[in-house]
């Protein structure tokens, strides 16, 4: 079955964010919504939720699911916000979520406010969990090694990879957070190679425009079997390791990943207002 997939993009953070929805039942869902921040002025805004949402409504769509493939580092989440227009949407993610919580809260919760239970999310999928999206079959595939909570989602024909995979002339996502590793990020992608037909669409979470080129959202397994740069037929598990690991020692850390973090570890709630009426992302000094 193939769903009806619509693409959009988030100049600021490069992120695809998804429409995702059975034309026969007009049911839909969610993948990846971004709230759009400044970091400089630390404003919100939900411009970006808003065309998801009226997407799915000029379709007709009806959305019954609001779906994270892993909290995120580089993008705060609109999760929470839609989750207000939409009350009978269900938001989930996978259930390694809670190792994540417990992984960052010693440092992100100096209040201990942060529930570790992934209480936050109204379902927490399991790994190879089946369910429906209208008639479409859909199934949560674990993809760890970028981080713990990573998850594909095979909908239909068609597989979100989050951040695991990208367009082919990009590679594959960091394993250098904590709780990511090189080895069990090349096992979940070879997993994909192994199980799913090369026809399958692939769908990436993040594209910023390799080589000079337009930014891309959409290729296939095996387009990324032939041809991705990090992890394609030949290339074995010690030898993307060495890859990713050299690689990674180069890269900054996400502009974004303290306040992400702080946001969507509560499944893209913001933080409470205090005694002044004030909302606030806080700054953990030196720890990272």
């Amino acid at each position: 079955m193939q769903p009806h997939v619509v693409p959009h993009h988030h100049p600021d953070t490069g992120t695809w964010s998804y429409v995702v929805a059975d034309r026969e039942t007009r049911k839909a869902a969610l993948i990846d919504p971004v709230l759009d921040f400044d970091a400089k002025s630390a404003r919100t805004a939900t411009a970006s939720a808003q065309q998801l949402l009226e997407s799915a409504r000029e379709h007709g769509y009806e959305v019954r699911w609001l779906l994270e493939t892993h909290a995120h580092a580089d993008h705060l989440s609109a999760a929470q916000w839609l989750k207000q227009q939409l009350p009978d949407a269900t938001l989930a993610i996978g259930a390694g979520i809670r190792d994540v919580q417990r992984t960052f809260a010693p440092t992100l919760d100096a209040e201990g406010t942060l529930a570790t239970d992934g209480s936050q999310f109204d379902r927490l999928l399991g790994d190879d969990e089946e369910f429906r999206i209208g008639a479409l079959p859909a199934r949560a595939i674990p993809v760890p090694g970028h981080t713990r909570d990573s998850l594909a989602y095979l909908i239909g024909d068609a597989l979100f990879t989050g951040d695991s995979l990208f367009m082919p002339d990009a590679g594959t996502a960091r394993c250098d957070f904590p709780g990511g590793d090189a080895a069990t990020l090349y096992r979940s992608i070879r997993r994909l190679y192994d199980t799913l037909a090369d026809t399958t669409r692939v769908f990436v979470c993040h594209d910023y425009g390799a080589n000079g080129r337009a930014v891309a959202c959409e290729t296939t397994i095996g387009a990324q079997k032939r041809g991705n740069i990090h992890v394609r037929d030949g290339v074995g598990e010690a030898d993307f390791v060495q890859l990713r690991t050299a690689r990674d020692a180069t890269l900054a850390m996400p502009a974004l990943i303290l306040p992400a973090l702080q946001v969507n570890l509560r499944g893209g709630t913001l933080p409470a207002p205090e005694r002044n009426g004030i909302r606030y992302l806080k700054l953990p000094l030196d720890q990272l």
